[in-house]
């Protein structure tokens, strides 16, 4: 019998984010370091995600240490937004699959975000660390 993993999936919701488009929220108080939900995907190669990246303007892969999520068919993770004063990790979990964890306890209706992790990021990001008012 395969065990149940507790997350908080169901709790996870889409709306409209003052960061970026859209983003994910939660309707759950989240203690930090727990698991939110699972990040699934298309696994894809290292070629195809630089083709997806570059021809498609595709900016919802993951890399989880050997090869790519894709998750831009899924209904929630693809639109997690980026902050340098991130709330959620992105964790290993399997070859197929990565966790998002909560990085610090998170409030009913918050938005959860994560650190991208790529230089370029913080030459767009409008976060309070990357542009701090005067």
């Amino acid at each position: 019998m395969k065990k149940v993993e507790k997350t908080y999936a169901d709790n996870i919701f889409v709306k409209d984010s003052a960061i970026h488009g859209k983003g994910i929220f939660t309707s759950a108080f989240i203690p930090k370091g727990e698991i939110i939900m699972v990040i699934e995907g298309e696994m894809i190669l290292e070629d195809e995600c630089i083709r997806r990246e570059e021809e498609e303007d595709n900016v919802y892969i993951f890399w989880n240490g050997d090869t790519y999520i894709d998750t831009k068919d899924t209904d929630k993770i693809k639109y997690i937004n980026h902050s340098c004063d991130y709330s959620c990790s992105v964790l290993e979990r399997d070859e197929k699959s990565l966790y998002l964890a909560a990085q610090r306890d998170l409030n009913i209706g918050e938005e959860l975000t994560i650190d991208y992790g790529y230089e370029e990021i913080y030459d767009l990001c409008n976060c309070n660390i990357c542009r701090p008012t005067n």
